[in-house]
């Protein structure tokens, strides 16, 4: 609080950045560069620069996958592929509409189409999608959201996807039960054991740390609050719940329509609905794994699925491989990009 008489404390406040840099030790306070408008032009050029040198890095440590894969498809129908390409750009569509639904507010259409486009590339780079999830909350930011809300979207967001894939799952279940092989496709007793076990441990850790740690429940009930008062919002308006819940149905078959297009273009002899549905089973069976962009972990069980309903291990490989080239590497380069675009037009 000010002095009496002392009116420069409150007509020019201290900026909260700098309240926390004050709060820092003095020997890191004199390591941090000074605020001015030359160190803030450097830091944005290096946020630009960023994307890029993760993708050059990335492209240089994986890069046999990059080219093997291309190899392979060298022979694979074009058409077909261009198809895979039109499905991996409504991806980002399927995406936005589900950024959307999640708040009440008119987002900018262009710019969150282009954001989610970006972010696509962002979530490759860690696990657990975090980097897209850090993307779009920065857009929102920008928009003008609180930070509270924004990240209930988040919370939204995440929660509708796995809820509306189980439903595409079961759709897919009614409408085909004769040509799915369901029975080579569950897991074994110790697999479904282990899986029982993790989910409780999980589920115990967080009650455990929610009920006990004081600092965390307050935070995390008050988020709970306002997201169900923002989901009870976005369900009022029939718009933003068809936007939501279309988009998040709408995602994972434009995903497995590619997995489907780079079948078709090799040749692979399974029926489109065996693909998708393939490909629906291994992303649920690999989303348990925290792993950047599902790599690894998603290859091995959609390879796994598609020779469960009768693909040569071969072929299935080359399709998953070409599923990545399209779905990872061909939109990198332009997301980084439109990622360095939109941090250099204050947009994140």
């Amino acid at each position: 609080m000010a002095p009496v008489g002392d009116t420069t404390a409150a007509q020019h406040p201290v900026p909260r950045p700098a309240r926390l840099v004050a709060l820092l030790p003095g020997r890191v306070r004199a390591l941090l560069p000074a605020r001015s408008a030359a160190n803030g032009r450097r830091l944005r050029l290096a946020l630009t620069l960023l994307p890029l040198v993760l993708l050059g890095a990335w492209a240089a440590f994986d890069w046999r996958t990059v080219h093997g894969g291309a190899v392979r498809l060298a022979s694979a129908d074009p058409r077909w592929l261009l198809a895979g390409v039109l499905f991996t750009g409504l991806c980002s569509v399927a995406s936005a509409f589900v950024r959307q639904g999640a708040v009440p507010e008119r987002l900018p259409r262009g710019r969150l189409l282009a954001t989610q486009f970006a972010a696509g590339a962002a979530g490759h780079a860690l696990p657990g999608n975090i980097g897209a999830h850090a993307v779009v909350l920065r857009f929102l930011r920008r928009q003008g959201i609180p930070l509270a809300r924004a990240t209930s979207s988040l919370a939204l967001y995440s929660a509708v996807k796995p809820v509306a894939k189980t439903l595409v799952i079961v759709a897919f279940v009614v409408a085909f039960p004769g040509t799915l092989r369901l029975t080579e496709l569950l897991p074994k007793g110790e697999t479904l054991a282990l899986v029982g076990a993790i989910t409780g441990v999980s589920l115990a850790a967080v009650v455990t740390l929610i009920t006990t740690v004081q600092p965390l429940r307050r935070p995390l009930i008050g988020g709970l609050r306002s997201a169900l008062t923002d989901t009870r919002i976005v369900h009022s308006r029939p718009g933003r719940a068809l936007a939501l819940w279309g988009g998040a149905a709408a995602f994972p078959l434009c995903q497995g329509a590619v997995v489907a297009s780079v079948g078709s273009s090799l040749g692979l002899p399974v029926s489109w609905p065996q693909m998708l549905f393939a490909y629906l089973v291994a992303s649920t069976a690999a989303g348990a794994v925290p792993a950047p962009g599902g790599l690894g972990p998603m290859d091995a069980a959609l390879v796994f699925t598609l020779v469960a309903f009768g693909a040569p291990a071969a072929l299935a490989t080359t399709t998953v491989i070409g599923y990545r080239v399209l779905t990872v590497w061909l939109p990198l380069l332009p997301g980084t990009l439109v990622l360095s675009a939109l941090v250099r037009a204050k947009v994140l």
